[in-house]
């Protein structure tokens, strides 16, 4: 499981011109999901996101988290960024 995070004021997703998705201030996730991943990994990676003191407080340090700023989440399911799958062995007879 890899992820790229941006802090954003806003961002939205469209999709053939209908938005699906959108946020105001908060985190927008790119996430590659691999057939390996679990629910526990993806549980210790909302942790850290959770955890990232990269919002910027009323002196313009960057400090705050997610829940200190009321910050919203877009996650986008984004596969280049995804493990690379394992070549399956081939099977030759003779």
């Amino acid at each position: 499981m890899r992820a790229v995070v941006q802090r954003v004021l806003n961002a939205g997703v469209t999709v053939d011109g209908e938005c699906v998705g959108r946020i105001g201030r908060g985190y927008l996730v790119l996430l590659g999901v691999g057939h390996g991943d679990t629910r526990a990994e993806a549980d210790k990676l909302w942790g850290k996101l959770r955890g990232l003191r990269i919002n910027e407080d009323e002196n313009g340090k960057t400090n705050l988290a997610l829940a200190d700023v009321d910050g919203e989440v877009l996650v986008v399911s984004q596969l280049t960024l995804a493990p690379p799958m394992s070549p399956t062995s081939s099977t030759s007879t003779s």
